[in-house]
């Protein structure tokens, strides 16, 4: 939600969160340390998130339940920003909540050779959640009108053509039962330096440092209009972007469990009835 907008009390998070389709994104006039409709502090927040898993395993399990019987719905999480936005952080505790066995996460990493052998979406289509389960992507598709655009790994006209390919793509998955939720985690300039300095200062957090993340900082005002173009040109009624204040980690949390929730009570799976006779089945059953 914009800086000095009030949302009316009771309004789904979805709503508060979702940034306007067809409509111009300017990153600068969202605070990435508030917490629109969130509890009251980190106690609180700590508190509700966790409150939260009991009702998330559950409809999780019923999604699951509902592919056996050919419901092919699923459920697609889409997480992207800055670097210590916390990707990954979203991934370790909210994802938590569910049974491992009924999520696919997937990292998207540089492309290898093989995946630059092929169309820019192979490689997203190959990693796609199945009927029944929750997917992940810890970075995904976007990279490639992302960093392509700031780096200038590509031409103009290629990109151009891929924020085309990107929302007709997301538009065929959900005629095919896919809920996408696209997340940004908005992190301010100022709280992204302290995180780094915090990987620096301590020694068990070295491996999470990159050089390359210094430099990447000065191109800080570019990835913020590569983004804002992004979200624009691949934002549908249907697939809207989702845009989540990441400064204080457990709003991060608290609204993205709380938006997975909501999604998956809009969907309300429900557990197939058996296909044999419960009667007879406990009759034999006991007679062992």
């Amino acid at each position: 939600m914009p800086k000095g907008k009030r949302a009316a009390r009771g309004t789904p998070l979805r709503e508060l969160l979702r940034i306007p389709v067809g409509e111009p994104v300017d990153l600068a006039s969202y605070d990435a340390a508030a917490t629109p409709g969130g509890p009251a502090d980190k106690k609180a927040g700590l508190t509700a998130t966790a409150a939260l898993a009991p009702r998330l395993a559950e409809l999780q399990e019923r999604l699951y339940a509902a592919s056996t019987a050919g419901d092919r719905r699923r459920l697609l999480l889409v997480l992207q920003g800055m670097d210590t936005s916390g990707k990954g952080g979203t991934v370790k505790h909210v994802i938590g909540y569910f049974n491992p066995s009924g999520c696919r996460i997937h990292a998207f990493k540089a492309p290898t050779k093989e995946e630059r052998a092929h169309p820019f979406l192979w490689r997203v289509t190959r990693a796609l959640p199945l009927p029944g389960e929750i997917g992940i992507f810890d970075r995904s598709h976007y990279e490639d009108v992302l960093i392509a655009r700031v780096r200038g790994l590509a031409p103009p006209v290629e990109l151009e053509n891929r924020y085309g390919e990107i929302a007709r793509f997301e538009e065929s998955l959900a005629d095919d039962g896919v809920t996408i939720v696209k997340v940004f985690l908005h992190i301010s300039y100022e709280k992204q330096r302290a995180r780094l300095l915090e990987r620096l200062d301590n020694p068990d957090k070295h491996w999470k440092f990159n050089e390359g993340d210094i430099e990447e900082r000065a191109l800080w005002p570019a990835y913020q209009e590569a983004y804002e173009i992004a979200m624009r040109r691949c934002a549908t009624a249907r697939t809207p972007w989702y845009l989540v204040p990441a400064d204080r980690k457990w709003y991060r949390n608290w609204a993205i469990s709380t938006l997975l929730l909501e999604a998956l009570e809009e969907l309300d799976p429900r557990y197939p009835p058996g296909d044999f006779d419960v009667a007879e089945s406990r009759r034999r059953l006991l007679a062992t």
